[in-house]
């Protein structure tokens, strides 16, 4: 791995974020080192994870194995932190293994401050760059989780505070808090966005996923937000015959999208996932992939040479 490329300098243009859910999962150490080092070969920079990945699949049910992970690639690769920014998150791990959602991490003072400590110990780290609130937790007041995450920040813990999953009223509210506290705000979003999109009103089948909407965009762009979108490229649904859409993206819409997305690549010469990412990277959201190959990452990479115009985009959203 080359670690001599980009220091880790916020960039002010979209990117492509690394995502690592299920590394040490179903993604296996090796497999998840030979994806890290394409990453950073390419010029990645932003890695997510959270303290959670991957409860639902690993045998001990609880999360921690994608840190674990990073962690170990990080100390199997000197000055390979140097060149990467890390975002994790709190809210949503298990306390009690295989006992989701009733022992679920919560967004207390206490749970954000010990989510975050065992968080670095896996990571190896002293501080991550970016600390997601994983979903919201209404059962703790809004007050205590915002001085929590100022907290950390104030500490060193954490460079920036984001929240993902939650509606824009309540990222709304939450920086008003902040700024009542005299403590840093979230200045980062994080929901599901694609090109396609499902029925309207209609509820996704994934818990906990909660859809990129216009009140989102809109707060973002009116609060300078960062905006990064998870489930970008749907599974492999955009070019794998046997990985089909769910059933709730099954409407006319989907149709015609697909088929201005199949024309525009092939007229671009990119593959269909690169040119989805692109479209997201047009609009300044930052797309996070998932990859367990190093090949699919360097794809995802080469997404930042695709061009769209105003007539790309104007093509798609007449389709919809």
């Amino acid at each position: 791995m080359n670690t001599t490329h980009p220091t880790t300098r916020p960039s002010t243009q979209p990117q492509v974020v690394l995502g690592t859910m299920d590394f040490g999962t179903r993604v296996s150490r090796e497999q998840a080192f030979a994806v890290l080092d394409a990453f950073v070969d390419g010029g990645g920079v932003w890695l997510d994870t959270a303290n959670c990945y991957s409860f639902w699949t690993d045998p001990r049910g609880i999360g921690g194995a994608s840190e674990e992970v990073i962690g170990a690639w990080l100390r199997a690769r000197p000055g390979a932190r140097d060149v990467v920014r890390i975002a994790t998150k709190v809210r949503q791990n298990p306390l009690v293994p295989h006992s989701w959602p009733d022992s679920a991490e919560g967004l207390s003072a206490r749970a954000v401050q010990t989510g975050a400590e065992q968080s670095l110990l896996r990571l190896g780290v002293d501080h991550v760059d970016l600390l997601w609130a994983h979903a919201e937790d209404r059962a703790v007041p809004l007050e205590e989780t915002v001085g929590a995450f100022g907290e950390l920040v104030a500490k060193g813990v954490a460079l920036r505070v984001g929240a993902a999953n939650h509606a824009a009223w309540r990222v709304a509210r939450a920086r008003s808090l902040a700024r009542e506290q005299g403590v840093e705000p979230w200045t980062a979003l994080q929901l599901r966005h694609s090109l396609v999109q499902p029925r309207p009103l209609t509820p996704v089948a994934e818990a906990g996923h909660r859809m990129l909407t216009t009140e989102d965009l809109d707060l973002a762009r009116s609060e300078g937000l960062g905006v990064w979108s998870y489930s970008s490229l749907m599974w492999g649904s955009y070019v794998r015959p046997d990985k089909p859409l769910p059933r709730t993206y099954d409407h006319p819409g989907t149709e015609r999208v697909l088929a201005v997305l199949g024309d525009i690549a092939g007229e671009l010469s990119a593959t269909r996932n690169q040119v989805v990412l692109a479209w997201l990277m047009r609009q300044g959201i930052d797309p996070i992939v998932g990859a367990s190959r190093a090949e699919q990452i360097e794809e995802a990479l080469a997404a930042r040479r695709v061009r769209l115009d105003d007539e790309h985009l104007a093509r798609f959203a007449g389709a919809r």
